[in-house]
C-alpha cells in the first residue's frame, strides 16, 4: 500500500465516510446488511488470517475502514448489538476449525503407530513443554522488539529452566521407547490453530509457530469471540434489566392509575352517598316541615274551628237571650196591651154602664 493510500485509510478510520463530502460513498451506511459487522468490531478472520497459509481471501461483504468510524461514533451514544452477527460468525469459523482440528487428530491416529498410555502420557508431556517454550520465546521476542529488554530477559531465563524440564521428559520418552519407534517423528495437532507440531521441532520451529501470525490470529480469534460473548451476556442482562425496570414504572404507573380510579371512583360515590344523605336530610327536614305545617294547620284548623263553635255557641247564647228577653217583652207588651185592652173594655164597659144608668135615670 502506498503511502497516499495509508494516509487516506487513516483519515477514513479517523473521520468516516463524511470526511470530504462524498455523497457516493454515504449511500452505504454501517447498518446495510451488506457491511460485514465483524469487520466494524476488528474481528473478521479475513482480515486477521490475511498472509498466512489459511489465508480465507476477500470477505464476501463490504469492509470500509470509514464504516467502521461510524460505527464507532454512533456504538457512544446508543446499543446497536452488531455483536450478536459478530459472535455467529466467530463461532461458525471456530466451529470449522475445531472440525478441522478434530479430522487431523483422526488421520494422525490412523497413520501413526500406537503406542501405550504410559508412553503416550510422557509424549504428551514433551508437547506441553514443547509449547511452553514456544510461548515464553514468543513473549521474549514481542518484549524485546517493544523495547523490554529487562523482561524479556526474565522470561528467557524461564526458557531455559523449562528447556532442563524438556530434557528431563525426552530422556523418559526415550528410555520408554525403542530405539527405532523413538527416531520416528510423532506429530501433534495444535488445538488453537489445527496446525501439526512435531515432538522433536526445536526451539526455533517452536517460537515461528506460536510466535507466528497463524496462531496468533487464532487466539485473537478466541478471544474476541469470548470478550463478545461476554459483552452480549452483560448488554443482555442490562437489557433485561432496564426492561424489567420499564415493566415495574408501567406496573407501578398501572397501580397508581388504579388507585387514582378507585380514588376518583369512591369519591364519587362518597359524593354520591353525600348528595343521597343530604337529600335523603332535606327529603326528611320537607317531610318534618310539611308535618309541621301539617300539624299548624290542622291546629290552626282546629282552634278556628273551636273558636268558630264557640262563637257560634255565644252568639247562640246571646240570640237566645236577646230572643227570650224580646220575647219577654214582647210578652210584656203583649201582656200590658192586653191589659190595656182588657183595661179600656172595662172602662167602656163601666162608661157604658154609666151611661145606661144615666139613660136609665133619665
Amino acid at each position: 500500500m502506498s503511502a497516499q493510500a495509508q494516509m487516506r485509510a487513516l483519515l477514513d478510520q479517523l473521520m468516516g465516510t463524511a470526511r470530504d463530502g462524498d455523497e457516493t460513498r454515504q449511500r452505504v451506511k454501517f447498518t446495510d446488511e451488506r457491511v460485514c459487522k465483524s469487520h466494524l468490531l476488528n474481528c473478521c478472520p479475513h482480515d486477521i488470517l490475511s498472509g498466512t497459509r489459511m489465508d480465507l481471501g476477500e470477505c464476501t461483504k463490504i469492509h470500509d475502514l470509514a464504516l467502521r468510524a461510524d460505527y464507532e461514533i454512533a456504538s457512544k451514544e446508543r446499543d446497536l448489538f452488531f455483536e450478536l452477527d459478530a459472535v455467529d460468525h466467530l463461532e461458525s469459523f471456530i466451529a470449522d476449525c475445531d472440525r478441522r482440528t478434530e479430522l487431523a487428530k483422526k488421520r494422525l491416529a490412523e497413520t501413526q503407530e500406537e503406542i501405550s498410555a504410559e508412553v503416550a502420557a510422557k509424549a504428551e508431556k514433551v508437547h506441553e513443554l514443547n509449547e511452553e517454550i514456544g510461548k515464553l520465546l514468543a513473549k521474549a521476542e514481542q518484549l524485546g522488539a517493544e523495547g523490554n529488554v529487562d523482561e524479556a530477559q526474565k522470561v528467557l531465563q524461564e526458557v531455559e529452566k523449562v528447556r532442563t524440564r524438556k530434557k528431563d521428559a525426552e530422556e523418559e520418552y526415550r528410555n520408554s521407547m525403542p530405539a527405532s519407534s523413538f527416531q520416528q517423528q510423532k506429530l501433534r495437532v495444535c488445538e488453537v490453530c489445527s496446525a501439526y507440531l512435531g515432538l522433536h521441532d526445536n526451539d526455533r520451529r517452536l517460537a515461528d509457530h506460536f510466535g507466528g501470525k497463524l496462531h496468533l490470529g487464532f487466539i485473537q480469534i478466541r478471544e474476541k469471540l469470548d470478550q463478545l460473548k461476554k459483552t452480549v451476556v452483560d448488554k443482555q442482562e442490562k437489557r433485561n434489566q432496564e426492561r424489567l425496570k420499564r415493566r415495574e414504572e408501567r406496573e407501578k404507573e398501572e397501580r397508581m392509575k388504579k388507585r387514582t380510579r378507585s380514588r376518583s371512583r369512591e369519591h364519587r360515590r362518597s359524593r354520591s352517598r353525600d348528595r343521597r344523605r343530604r337529600r335523603s336530610r332535606s327529603a326528611s327536614r320537607e317531610r318534618r316541615r310539611s308535618r309541621t305545617r301539617s300539624r299548624e294547620r290542622r291546629r290552626r284548623h282546629r282552634s278556628r274551628s273551636t273558636s268558630r263553635n264557640r262563637g257560634h255557641r255565644h252568639s247562640h247564647e246571646q240570640g237566645s237571650r236577646h230572643k227570650s228577653s224580646r220575647d219577654r217583652e214582647r210578652q210584656s207588651r203583649d201582656r200590658s196591651r192586653e191589659r190595656d185592652r182588657r183595661d179600656g173594655m172595662n172602662g167602656r164597659s163601666d162608661s157604658r154602664r154609666a151611661d145606661d144608668r144615666d139613660m136609665g135615670d133619665l
